[in-house]
């Protein structure tokens, strides 16, 4: 069977997400393509992996490069003839689906619905356009039952599957004290003090400026507490807010994450919309305590006894929650090996089998169809 993958994001979660299915497909002997933009990461690894990789440049917002977006994705899509078609995230959904339209079986993966991205009018355009291009794909996935359950209120047509997210629970595991010491010793953050990881692109999405306007209340409660930012991104004002915010560490994209969460003694994502969130998976699975946005995409994530949530652009509760697990380690300890048990569920091997099954039987269907 031959799938194609196509993602206009070549970083963070969708990065992780393609880069791992299209690895554990061909593991299964099936012929498996990636198409993506040049730049990232993502095409980089997919090579290394072993996966053939198919050059699609695109931007990451609509615009007037559409057009030519989606004449060069049907025309890749028409030299590689894929079985089953696998669109990844807003751009490549809108492309894909209109180069093809429906003529190849099409799985659509919005890993954060994209009119979450937007305000007004566009927000309104990428509502209908959602209901309305659902009848070129043979499904839609959604990453948790949270997502799923948006998409169903905002009117999405059916069928939409779950296949949850999960993580490699070889690779994200708890680290107990030495491991504290020595993930700190090499990052070279200080030994004793009380450490907050948020991971994450400086996006709005992702909510680093809400945390940031917290910090200060974090401080005057914990004077000598460090935040620690992970993450690329562009948004230039939540870059300078952090910059010239006091205790604030900032380090880019990092393929070493398991470190991080192994220097804090508890991660913060303060998202305004998720899917379903790898990072917040990835933190549980490495045994911290985790205060997030009470958001679909994290809500399903944190039962009370893992950590905190609190409501999205609430920079006073937001700070509230951190502070007092950073005064507490007691508490957070409690509430990260809680967090190590209930990541158990969310191993990534049954990702991946689930979205397997997804994929041959939508490409059986077509098979059946055929004449």
């Amino acid at each position: 069977m031959r799938v194609l993958h196509v993602a206009q994001p070549t970083v963070a979660g969708v990065h992780s997400y393609v880069l791992g299915a299209a690895v554990n497909q061909l593991g299964r002997g099936w012929d498996v393509r990636v198409a993506c933009p040049s730049d990232g990461l993502l095409g980089r690894d997919v090579a290394a992996a072993g996966v053939p990789h198919a050059v699609w440049e695109a931007g990451r917002s609509p615009g007037l490069s559409v057009p030519r977006e989606v004449h060069s994705l049907g025309r890749l899509v028409a030299e590689i003839a894929p079985d089953v078609l696998h669109l990844h995230s807003a751009k490549a959904g809108l492309a894909g689906r209109l180069a093809v339209r429906g003529a190849v079986p099409t799985l659509y993966q919005p890993h954060g619905w994209s009119w979450l991205a937007a305000d007004g009018l566009q927000a309104r355009a990428a509502l209908l356009w959602e209901r309305s291009a659902t009848r070129w794909s043979a499904c839609v996935v959604a990453c948790g039952e949270g997502e799923a359950a948006q998409g169903r209120a905002a009117g999405v047509p059916g069928p939409i599957t779950v296949v949850r997210n999960g993580v490699d629970l070889g690779r994200f595991r708890p680290a107990g004290p030495a491991g504290r010491r020595d993930a700190r010793r090499a990052l070279g953050l200080p030994h004793a003090a009380p450490i907050a990881v948020c991971p994450g692109r400086l996006t709005r999405q992702k909510g680093q400026d809400v945390l940031l306007a917290a910090w200060g209340a974090v401080r005057e409660r914990v004077p000598d507490a460090r935040l620690v930012l992970v993450g690329g991104g562009d948004d230039a004002q939540i870059g300078a807010a952090a910059n010239g915010t006091p205790g604030v560490e900032r380090f880019g994209p990092t393929a070493e994450i398991s470190r991080f969460y192994a220097a804090a003694d508890v991660v913060v994502l303060p998202s305004r919309w998720e899917g379903l969130s790898l990072s917040a998976i990835e933190a549980l699975a490495a045994g911290r305590s985790l205060v997030a946005s009470d958001v679909p995409g994290l809500t399903e994530l944190v039962p009370h006894a893992v950590g905190a949530l609190v409501a999205a652009n609430a920079p006073g509760e937001l700070a509230e929650a951190v502070a007092d697990r950073l005064l507490d380690p007691g508490l957070a300890g409690r509430e990260g090996l809680a967090a190590a048990e209930w990541a158990r569920g969310f191993d990534i091997t049954r990702t991946w089998a689930g979205l397997a099954e997804l994929t041959g039987r939508t490409a059986r269907v077509n098979a059946r169809r055929a004449p």
